[in-house]
């Protein structure tokens, strides 16, 4: 697939659909997406799984006297677009007027950015088996207590995203990403425990299997043998993994669709300490690295380096297109779209808190005693709106500033804006789990319910 013949071909039919909507007395969108997946699992040095996917297809939405239509079609057949604009048209009937539907004008440019990496296209299928053989041959040889693969994986992803518009905007880019995870079990005196490593990127040569592989046996083998400890008020330290896991709660409270709808925690809180002066959180959609780089969002508005939190201070919240013009403001170029099948709403990016200075192992050794949160669970209750958490933990108890013994059975809680305000150190190992990234991080003091 000739990808930059493809953008042209992609473009030309955005805009033709366009014209063609447009020309009914509507403003019209279209976003076109076309792309294929590889994935390949492995276990016990067999291929489990091997699939391959391609989709294509054009979502448009159109607006006329403030009302959105929008419809979609996989079939780039003229009859097949023809009914798509009737179908936009016909919803644009139906929908509630809202004198904040609309489209962005065209931009004088965006971000240059290298999402495409050739290697991800031009390396042979069998080498990117060899690569999932070998994240499993490295976990298996760490130690010998890891004995069970629960999965070894290798996938990646090439898509291209064209779009236009009657404002004006016809854009276009391709991109690829790839990646390596695995799951593995490390089984002793009849107990067991898992663990896992990951590697994601845009470039191909940057997955190094055997660090993946040996991360997922060490995080497996060092919680082996994990014990209880008694309720105690004492210093926390999350590892990177945790602390995105937190971020996937504070995400959606600093979209600006949930503060309108009085669905979030920072509702009313711009200019505010939210956090304690070490953080800063950030939105990048340009990020040079970023898994969720692009140069544009999901309705052709640039993307860019948004501070949302800045030394614990709140400065403002991500928009979209309508979102931004609901309150006077402009668009953050953080109209998200998961597919063709749906219109923009307010999304994260490349989203992270900021590295520090320290390494982990220095802000960790200042603890007497202390827990190092390797894992927790029930995330997903935790409540957007009012902050309030409570999830089950497992790590390594630190005494006198050294790593001990595994613990687990131990339960975490407490409200979001309280545990920002709490971290009192960050490392600097920022590490990316897909789009979500954050450095080890420490809470001077939470109570630790055993």
């Amino acid at each position: 697939m000739d990808y930059q013949e493809l953008e042209k071909k992609y473009l030309d039919l955005a805009g033709q659909v366009v014209e063609k909507a447009a020309k009914r007395g509507v403003l019209a969108e279209a976003y076109l997406t076309a792309g294929e997946e590889l994935s390949i699992e492995v276990r016990d040095q067999q291929v489990e799984a091997l699939t391959t996917a391609r989709d294509q297809g054009l979502g448009l939405r159109v607006i006329r006297d403030h009302r959105v239509g929008f419809a979609f079609t996989t079939d780039f057949s003229p009859a097949a677009l023809d009914a798509c604009i009737e179908q936009a048209l016909a919803n644009a009937r139906m929908a509630t007027p809202d004198e904040h539907n609309c489209l962005p004008a065209r931009y004088p440019g965006y971000p240059a950015l290298d999402l495409w990496d050739p290697e991800i296209t031009a390396t042979p299928l069998e080498k990117k088996i060899e690569l999932a053989k070998e994240i499993e041959r490295q976990a298996r040889a760490y130690d010998p207590r890891v004995k069970i693969t629960e999965s070894c994986s290798y996938n990646d992803s090439r898509y291209l995203v064209a779009l236009a518009n009657s404002q004006g905007i016809t854009a276009a880019y391709h991109a690829a990403n790839c990646g390596a995870s695995t799951f593995v079990v490390a089984v002793e005196n009849g107990e067991s425990q898992t663990g896992f490593g990951l590697a994601y990127g845009l470039k191909f040569k940057n997955i190094d299997p055997a660090k993946v592989g040996r991360e997922g046996a060490s995080k497996a083998v060092r919680m082996l043998g994990a014990k209880r400890v008694n309720t105690q008020r004492a210093a926390v330290v999350f590892d990177p993994y945790v602390a995105t896991n937190f971020l996937g709660v504070i995400a959606p409270a600093l979209a600006a669709d949930a503060v309108q709808k009085g669905k979030s925690l920072f509702r009313g809180r711009v200019g505010q300490q939210v956090a304690a002066p070490v953080i800063n959180l950030i939105d990048d959609g340009c990020r040079p690295d970023g898994i969720a780089s692009s140069p544009f969002d999901g309705e052709g508005v640039p993307t860019e380096h948004t501070v949302l939190i800045e030394k614990g201070v709140l400065r403002c919240f991500l928009h979209n297109t309508y979102t931004a013009a609901r309150d006077g403001v402009r668009s953050t170029g953080n109209g998200a779209r998961g597919s063709f099948k749906t219109t923009p709403e307010v999304g994260t990016t490349n989203f992270y808190i900021e590295a520090g200075s320290r390494s982990p192992e220095e802000i960790i050794k200042e603890i007497p005693k202390g827990l190092y949160v390797t894992e927790v669970m029930g995330m997903h209750t935790a409540n957007p709106i009012s902050g309030d958490f409570s999830v089950g933990a497992t790590g390594i108890w630190i005494e006198k500033g050294e790593l001990t013994t595994p613990v687990r059975g131990v339960a975490i809680a407490g409200n979001i804006i309280g545990l920002l305000e709490a971290i009192d150190a960050v490392a600097n190992d920022l590490t990316f789990f897909g789009a979500t990234g954050a450095p080890t991080i420490r809470i001077a003091s939470m109570t630790i319910s055993g």
